[in-house]
């Protein structure tokens, strides 16, 4: 989309040109799933597609806000007076919620805003459109309204959204990969502690391809609770016989006697792929800092395999995707990302075979299938930024 087309929209829309405009990027999560919330590492970055904004100031206490993605809702309008979650409100709903703890935080915010917004972030594909929108909307009130806001604040504030404000159970790294996002550089991130590092990711001659399923994510909730039950049991079996407080605690080397503890396979499995997946995190990093892509997509791969085959959430349209990526000449790896069980997978393609490799794979996966999967080319990008041209 032509971004001039989001500054005329908001012409056409409040009758006056925009003051300032915005961007907040989406994410991935480069390796490290389903272990953040048994005390593993997580390895995202900010990417290129996201969400833009075009925002002016008004006089008085009435927030306007229109979305290119959502016409047919057409303009909602909320006042500084009433926060209050309003379901008709729909998506705005996540711009709300960030004013109000705002406010709650101390911040100063005493006029509204005309917002008109548009996302390039494909709905339900697990890239975090909802963070996107947050982290954008700390960038548009701490700019607006000229106050200091930390990164790490911001995603504390966006995660707060999601679990008090909007009632989803989510944890940091959306947000925080999106606030901390530097280009070429990805977020090795402690859940937990909050503790984290930035890591040089220079893609050089590579992309990232992300490839979105277009599968409805059904089981993934109810799968999800079911994953953390039972890697929560497997510990409370594990912790006579070791001193840890997560899984991710354990090493590889402690692997044989937690069989012998847990005497449960299904949860053993369990176990393994968030000691192994840990492991990868760290090896991928390290990776990384050598500049060495090639190890990086061998373990995408691994990754890939300990969630299908010990974590058991990725599905037949996952492990059609990424098959048919792993044969592509100029795939270094490929595995997917997010929940699982539909949503994307990622791969790191070489940028003079993308063409071939998105018609090749989307032409096994529509074989197999029955129907197309979607592609996006996404670089590594930075965190929430004004644009000071549209």
């Amino acid at each position: 989309m032509d971004l001039s087309i989001l500054q005329q929209k908001f012409v056409s829309i409040f009758e006056k040109e925009p003051e300032a405009s915005f961007f907040a990027p989406g994410r991935v999560n480069l390796i490290g799933e389903h272990i953040d919330y048994n005390g593993g590492l997580v390895f995202p970055c900010a990417i290129t597609l996201g969400t833009y904004a075009a925002v002016s100031k008004r006089a008085d206490q009435l927030f306007r806000v229109y979305s290119l993605n959502f016409e047919s809702l057409g303009v909602i309008e909320f006042s500084l007076e009433d926060l209050t979650y309003n379901k008709s409100h729909n998506w705005c709903n996540y711009l709300k919620g960030v004013i109000k703890y705002l406010l709650e935080a101390g911040h100063s915010i005493n006029t509204g805003l005309d917002i008109a917004v548009f996302g390039n972030i494909p709905n339900g594909s697990g890239l975090s459109s909802s963070a996107s929108l947050e982290m954008l909307m700390c960038k548009i009130c701490s700019t607006m309204y000229a106050f200091s806001l930390e990164s790490m604040e911001a995603a504390l504030l966006g995660k707060k959204v999601e679990n008090h404000y909007i009632g989803v159970n989510s944890g940091i790294m959306d947000q925080a990969a999106i606030a901390l996002g530097q280009k070429n550089h990805a977020l090795l991130l402690d859940c937990n502690t909050l503790d984290y590092t930035i890591i040089p990711f220079e893609l050089e001659g590579y992309s990232i391809v992300i490839m979105n399923t277009n599968k409805r994510r059904e089981l993934a909730d109810s799968k999800y609770n079911e994953r953390r039950a039972e890697c929560e049991s497997a510990l409370a079996k594990l912790q006579p016989g070791f001193d840890i407080k997560a899984l991710c605690d354990l090493t590889e080397e402690d692997l044989e006697k937690a069989e012998v503890l847990i005497h449960h396979p299904v949860e053993f499995k369990r176990v393994r792929h968030a000691v192994t997946e840990n492991t990868r995190v760290l090896a991928a990093t390290k990776a990384l800092q050598a500049n060495d892509l090639v190890t990086f997509g061998k373990l995408l791969n691994a990754s890939h395999i300990s969630l299908k085959s010990d974590y058991e959430v990725t599905g037949i349209e996952l492990d059609t995707l990424v098959a048919a990526a792993w044969e592509e000449e100029g795939a270094l790896g490929a595995r997917m990302t997010g929940a699982g069980f539909g949503g994307c997978a990622i791969s790191v393609v070489a940028n003079d075979k993308t063409t071939s490799f998105i018609e090749n794979v989307n032409r096994k996966y529509k074989d197999a299938i029955g129907y197309e999967a979607s592609f996006y080319i996404a670089s590594i990008g930075n965190g929430p930024t004004q644009i000071h041209s549209l």
